[in-house]
């Protein structure tokens, strides 16, 4: 299903002269994910501290567009410049996951907003990631099907907290968009399971 993932082979290109300047600088695969995760972190607590300030979530979608060039970063880093490794793999998911954490719960700290659906939305977030990580796990690939993968996510809710800093968005609607992205999200982990069983069952030889 469509997602923007799809549109990172674009994205990498436009990042790849940095990407070449950081590895000449000894930059590693591994700096740039934990950078990712720490900064993630950070930024969630600041904006859950200020939550009663509108504004602070403006941090949110800025955080976002950088999260997914240093995502992209270290992907290129570890593909193009041999630094894959096994804690690399670790990093990279568990980052990805506490980043998801730190940056959706603070949305169950505004007026009005059901902390329900923040925390159904944070779980399903966390279900269809390890249901895409399982798919080595059954000789499929590592999932990414969408329509609602990490890219989607990091752009729905970045959308989300610009409306909130401006003042453009009601908690009513807030959680008319939490309800929909859980419902993609839905789908997501769906897509996936199906998706890495039907690889499976296309690599397995006939007997």
């Amino acid at each position: 299903m469509p997602s923007i993932y799809q549109l990172k082979p674009a994205f990498q290109n436009l990042l790849r002269p940095l990407v070449r300047r950081l590895f000449d600088n000894g930059t590693t695969a591994n700096q740039i994910t934990v950078l990712a995760g720490v900064g993630s972190l950070l930024v969630g607590v600041v904006v859950a501290c200020f939550a009663e300030h509108p504004w602070v979530f403006a941090l949110v979608p800025m955080w976002m567009i950088l999260r997914m060039a240093l995502n992209a970063i270290d992907g290129m880093l570890a593909r193009e410049f041999n630094q894959q490794s096994q804690l690399g793999a670790y990093l990279n998911e568990l980052c990805d996951i506490a980043a998801d954490c730190a940056l959706i719960l603070p949305f169950a700290l505004l007026p009005g907003v059901s902390l329900w659906l923040v925390l159904l939305l944070t779980l399903l977030a966390l279900f269809s990631e390890y249901a895409g990580v399982m798919g080595p796990m059954i000789g499929a690939s590592r999932r990414y099907d969408g329509p609602m993968g990490k890219s989607d996510r990091a752009f729905v809710m970045g959308v989300v907290a610009c409306a909130i800093a401006l003042g453009w968005i009601s908690a009513l609607w807030i959680n008319a968009v939490l309800a929909g992205v859980s419902l993609l999200l839905l789908v997501t982990l769906f897509n996936r399971v199906h998706q890495g069983l039907r690889q499976v069952q296309e690599n397995t030889p006939q007997a």
